[in-house]
């Protein structure tokens, strides 16, 4: 009964009928660019047949929701250091302050976009450095609406499970307005992206969306969940937790894009795989 519920939920919100749904994601043959800070994805299954994502966007300081921006950000600077023939693996180099190291690679797997990072504090003193905006993806065209609209496309998960964003119990107060940020239990609201915080705590770290033609699903999680996000450019948001780095100290995130049929239960089956236990910070 639980599974055939979140079917014809998807059903009904979507206009997509719910004996549709294949039970596997087909390979996407996913490549990649990246110029000017901007990740392209490329592939056939994409309605565009192309997604942008601006790659990295923001490292953050702690005390992030009642403060200025320009206090949480941490300048940051980013080389692509190999681009793979086949366009399926790229790999990076970004410094932030001059004071971490962050090496990154992004992978084509058969339906999802693997992002991996390894950040490294070398210096003698503690970095605060508490998460961090690695991506942030650009759905308009995928799913066919504009600022106004894509919070009834687009979804995370809650006590109810999956859920839209316009079914949620939105605010509009904070430092800046637009957008708004749906938090896991362990984040402290203080910490949070200064932008208006949903008052319906997230259950686990997707964010996602659902394509024009209703038939697939494009979600985003990471292995260490700070917030999810909803921003102000059509766009989605999984942003890590990174928690600072000690004098000498290593960490290493993983996130990833998922492009599957339109069935929640796959996606949910994905992320647990991928992601069980280690998704909240």
């Amino acid at each position: 009964m639980r599974v055939l519920t979140k079917i014809l939920f998807l059903a009904i919100a979507t206009g997509f009928p719910a004996n549709g749904l294949a039970a596997e994601g087909d390979d996407a043959h996913f490549s990649f660019s990246w110029t000017n800070g901007v990740l392209r994805i490329s592939s056939p299954k994409l309605p565009s047949g192309k997604l942008e994502i601006l790659y990295l966007e923001a490292f953050c300081r702690s005390g992030a929701h009642d403060q200025s921006w320009n206090q949480t950000k941490i300048p940051h600077r980013t080389t692509l250091l190999t681009a793979a023939a086949d366009g399926r693996r790229l790999t990076f180099e970004t410094m932030v302050a001059d004071k971490v190291v962050v090496h990154h690679d992004v992978l084509a797997e058969r339906d999802s976009v693997r992002f991996s990072y390894t950040l490294k504090n070398p210096g003698p003193e503690a970095f605060d450095v508490q998460w961090f905006q690695p991506a942030c993806i650009r759905v308009a065209e995928f799913s066919g609406r504009d600022q106004q609209t894509y919070t009834g496309k687009s979804f995370v998960f809650t006590e109810r499970g999956l859920t839209l964003l316009d079914q949620l119990a939105r605010t509009t107060n904070a430092l800046y307005i637009g957008g708004q940020v749906y938090l896991p239990k362990n984040t402290k609201p203080e910490q949070a992206n200064p932008r208006p915080i949903c008052e319906d705590r997230v259950t686990n770290g997707l964010i996602g969306c659902i394509s024009a033609d209703a038939r697939q699903i494009l979600a985003t999680a990471s292995s260490a969940t700070h917030e999810l996000f909803e921003g102000v450019y059509v766009c989605l948001h999984s942003d890590p937790y990174i928690g600072g780095l000690a004098p000498g100290e290593t960490k290493t995130v993983t996130s990833r894009l998922y492009l599957l049929p339109n069935d929640p239960d796959l996606l949910l089956k994905r992320y647990h795989r991928d992601y069980a236990g280690r998704a909240s910070p």
